[in-house]
C-alpha cells in the first residue's frame, strides 16, 4: 500500500508541482522554524501542507503534508509523507472513545495541545517513503535528516 502512495506522490519531488496541487502552506513552529527537528533524536524536515486536505478523510495517495529534507545547496528533496487529522474533528465524526486513525496498519500518534506548532491536538503518521529511516518507516523522527 505504501507503494501506491509513492506512485501517487512521485510527481511531488518537484516542489512547484506540489504547490500547484495545493501544498501551499509551509509549516512553522511557534519560534518560526520551518525545518522541524528534535535535538538528539533527528529531523523531519520542511513540511508543505495542503490545507484543503485537513479533514477526517485518510487517503494514502493524498497526504495532508509532504515532508522535504533540505540539501546543502538549499534545494528540497522529498523524504516523507505525513497524514494529519485534528483530534476534535476525528472525535466529532467517530465518537469520543474512537481509536486513533490508522493507515498502513499503523495507528497515528497523538500530538496534544499545547504543542510546538500552537495548534489544537492532532493525530499524525509519517511514512518515510523516499528517505530510509533507520528507526522505522513510520517513526516521526529520522536521524538521517538534518536541519541547517
Amino acid at each position: 500500500m505504501l507503494d501506491n502512495a509513492k506512485d501517487a506522490t512521485d510527481r511531488f519531488h518537484n516542489t512547484d508541482v506540489a504547490r500547484t496541487a495545493g501544498y501551499t502552506a509551509t509549516v512553522a513552529d511557534t519560534t518560526g522554524n520551518v525545518c522541524i527537528a528534535e535535538p538528539g533524536v533527528g529531523g523531519m524536515g520542511v513540511h508543505l501542507l495542503n490545507p484543503n486536505l485537513l479533514d477526517t478523510t485518510i487517503d494514502p495517495g493524498k497526504p495532508e503534508a509532504l515532508v522535504y529534507r533540505p540539501q546543502k545547496n538549499g534545494a528540497l528533496r522529498l523524504a516523507a509523507l505525513e497524514y494529519i487529522v485534528f483530534k476534535q474533528a476525528w472525535e466529532d465524526e467517530k465518537g469520543v472513545n474512537a481509536a486513533a486513525p490508522s493507515l498502513f496498519g499503523r495507528p497515528f500518534l497523538l500530538t496534544p495541545a499545547p504543542n510546538r506548532f500552537g495548534i489544537p491536538s492532532f493525530y499524525a503518521l509519517h511514512a518515510w517513503a523516499w528517505k530510509k529511516n533507520p528507526t522505522g518507516t513510520f517513526q516521526p523522527w529520522n536521524p538521517r535528516v538534518r536541519c541547517p
